[in-house]
């Protein structure tokens, strides 16, 4: 498996991932031209993509769509819910809608249901082989009842939006700071690491830390919070922070 963020914040998100001989692509909140020269030093071409998941709707996740659409041919998975959304953008035939589990040849995914204020929003436990990955972002809160399935991946991609005290202290407007803590807005460091210290495992290798708010959060607070619940765990995956503006490290295991 290879793993690498190609883009991670407010301004635009977006994910490569290959399995077996698959690749694709998760988000595409940023240009094509960006997404070239991102996908270059990997000796990868767009043409070289196999299709495209959708986490949901929001600007930042779905951005180069429409320009990415004109350049491309392959498939573009999404809820039904994000079909009124983008229909005057991707044409029926190029759509396939997901399913709570689904099959695209040896990989499993399995949907995660999020709770974002965006229609049919979801993140997603991949598995392959031995390999596994769970992405999710954008999201107020976990439902309880995927955790247990979640617990003990190989890799976890997962939203670390904002510091609490910073939101609550910095220049958002009233009705922004409580959108972002609310059940449809983000996750914060805090509740970020609660999560991760029930669901790491032994086979545990890698946490990438994404969606950071570049005026509510720090590459410091986050790690800090995450180190603080995971100091007295036996486990110690390597943690990664995954930025704005500079293509993330290649994760492969």
């Amino acid at each position: 498996m290879k793993f690498i963020s190609l883009a991670s914040g407010s301004k635009g998100n977006s994910s490569y991932v290959e399995l077996g001989d698959m690749k694709f692509l998760i988000d595409i909140g940023i240009t094509l031209k960006r997404l070239k020269n991102s996908l270059e030093p990997l000796n990868v071409v767009v043409d070289d993509i196999d299709f495209l998941l959708l986490t949901h709707t929001h600007s930042d996740h779905i951005l180069g769509l429409s320009v990415l659409v004109k350049h491309s041919h392959f498939k573009i998975y999404m809820s039904e819910e994000m079909y009124p959304i983008l229909k005057d953008i991707v044409p029926k035939e190029r759509i396939v809608f997901y399913q709570d589990e689904m099959h695209i040849k040896d990989m499993k995914i399995n949907l995660i249901h999020t709770s974002h204020d965006a229609p049919g929003s979801v993140g997603f436990l991949f598995t392959y082989q031995d390999h596994s990955l769970v992405y999710i972002t954008d999201t107020g809160y976990l439902n309880r009842k995927y955790l247990k399935n979640l617990g003990n991946k190989e890799l976890y991609y997962i939203e670390s939006n904002h510091d609490e005290k910073m939101l609550m202290d910095g220049p958002y407007p009233y009705q922004t700071k409580q959108r972002i803590i609310s059940d449809v807005g983000h996750l914060s460091n805090e509740t970020t690491a609660s999560y991760l210290k029930t669901l790491i495992g032994e086979q545990t290798k890698y946490i990438v830390l994404s969606h950071l708010s570049e005026t509510n959060n720090t590459k410091e607070l986050a790690f800090s919070a995450l180190e603080k619940v995971l100091e007295n765990i036996p486990y110690q995956p390597e943690v990664l922070i995954a930025e704005q503006d500079v293509v993330g490290d290649l994760i492969e295991v």
